[in-house]
Order: structure tokens, then sequence, then C-alpha cells
């Protein structure tokens, strides 16, 4: 009677064990892991103008515009907005984002300003969620360093710059 009851015990320990191993969180994500992206539109700072001293304007992730220093945003027609992408992965998939270096940008009328790549939204990094063909936006604002009028006088400013998205 008492080894019975014992080896009930033991059988009834061993069997939860193997409940307990055998838990599953997540199903692991497709093989080869496939991301793609399309720049669907390219970040713009807007119409502003400066005083003697300069400063910086900026473009959140999400869209908000802000300046510092001297300089004075203005609306004059000229939309403003953060770079825009739109990424296709599988639903589960981690994507991070690496900023490239500063960019230079190029005056229509001489001069040059940097750029420092900002923050994105979503903040990164963020897990894809829809389904493909659909895809994920992803925004990416920056930060615009303005000198003097003299340095950097009125006009266009154009330039490139670089983001990395890394699947895992």
């Amino acid at each position: 009677m008492q080894t019975t009851k014992m080896y009930t015990q033991v059988v009834a320990f061993v069997g939860l064990l193997f409940v307990c191993v055998s838990a599953v969180a997540q199903q692991p994500p497709p093989r080869p892991i496939s991301v793609s992206f399309n720049p669907a539109q390219g970040l713009r700072f807007g119409a502003f103008y400066q005083s003697s001293s300069g400063g910086t304007v900026s473009v959140s992730g999400s869209g908000v515009r802000t300046a510092t220093g001297s300089i004075v945003l203005a609306d004059g027609g000229y939309v403003y907005g953060p770079a825009s992408f739109e990424i296709v992965a599988a639903p589960g998939t981690l994507i991070s984002i690496l900023n490239g270096p500063d960019a230079n940008l190029t005056g229509s009328a001489g001069g040059f300003m940097s750029m420092h790549v900002g923050s994105s939204y979503p903040s990164s990094p963020f897990i894809s969620s829809a389904n493909p063909p659909a895809y994920n936006t992803v925004n990416i604002g920056g930060v615009l360093n303005v000198g003097s009028p003299v340095a950097n006088p009125s006009g266009a400013y154009n330039g490139s710059f670089y983001v990395t998205f890394i699947q895992e």
C-alpha cells in the first residue's frame, strides 16, 4: 500500500514537470526573414526665417515642428513633416532603426546646413504588426542647424540622409 502511494506521487510530479516544460510562448518567425521598405515621403522642415544668430528647426517623428534660437517658423504654404517609410514584414518581426551620420544640405542660393537624423515614430525597436501586402508606416524626424542669413541665405536646401532598418 505504501509503495503504491509513493509511486502515484512520483508519477504525478513527473507528469506536472512535463506539462510545465512544454509551454511555448511564441511561434518562431518564418525563415528567412524578409523585410522590404519604400521611402514614401522625404523629411520636410517647411518655411522659416532667421535673424542674425540662427538656431535649430526640429520635426519629430510624430510630426511636431519646433524652433530654437532666433528662428521664426512660418507657414507660407510650405508643408513640413517627418520622412515616411512603408515597411513590409511578417507580423512579429522585430525591427530596429539605426540612424546614419549627420547630413549636409546644400542651398539653392549658396550655403549649407547640417541636419541630425532624429527620432522615429513608432520608437525603435518596434514589432511589425501588419500582414503583407499591408505595410507598417515608420516616420523619422530630424533637427536642422541653421546659421546666420549670411551663412545660410534664403532658398531651398536639399540633401540625403541614411537610416538602416535591422530585422531580427
